[in-house]
């Protein structure tokens, strides 16, 4: 015997709903998020798991808890940064992907734009002359780099040249594309 016809509605509906918000969470999921300076995987405040810092070449990390980061409602991922790197890659399925790269001048060292100049390189998209400071209006302030991409290799590149000081960065989102 089958359902009630209202019933055998709703049942389509909810299979409908249920298969509609799993391809929903498992497109969230492929998405990579890497926070730097950290060794285990972090949550920031809106609930979002980061890995710990992974991919780089070389370089340096701090972190610098209990600061406070301006322009981001997740303060957090920005309390700790890798520097003086020259390389980034990860193993990724060939494909486009948005890359967002993640800024915020915490060193005590820098006060104003001009002291941290650098370009970095995400898989042939140059970025001359970055200077997080002024991008984000300031010191101890967030700002987001974001980048369309297509890997054709299998990794996702990201070199970065020194200019005036080292080069940093917070966080990387490596996000499939469509």
């Amino acid at each position: 015997m089958y359902p009630p016809s209202s019933a055998r509605s709703l049942l389509l509906s909810l299979t409908a709903l249920v298969a509609l918000s799993a391809t929903a969470l498992a497109g969230a999921a492929d998405a990579i998020r890497i926070r730097m300076g950290t060794t285990a995987k972090t949550t920031d405040e809106a609930g979002v798991v980061w890995l710990a810092d992974t991919g780089f070449a070389d370089g340096e990390t701090i972190d610098r808890t209990g600061i406070k980061v301006a322009n981001t409602p997740t303060p957090s991922i920005y309390s700790a940064e890798r520097y003086s790197m020259s390389a980034f890659a990860y193993a990724v399925p060939n494909g486009k992907y948005t890359v967002k790269l993640h800024f915020a001048e915490t060193y005590e060292g820098i006060s104003s734009a001009g002291e941290r100049v650098f370009t970095f390189n995400v898989e042939g998209h140059e970025f001359k002359d970055f200077d997080p400071t002024a991008k984000a209006g300031g010191v101890l302030k967030a700002y987001v780099e974001t980048v369309a991409v297509e890997v054709k290799d299998g990794k996702l590149n990201i070199t970065f040249t020194s200019q005036v000081e080292n080069p940093e960065i917070n966080a990387i989102e490596i996000i499939p594309a469509g």
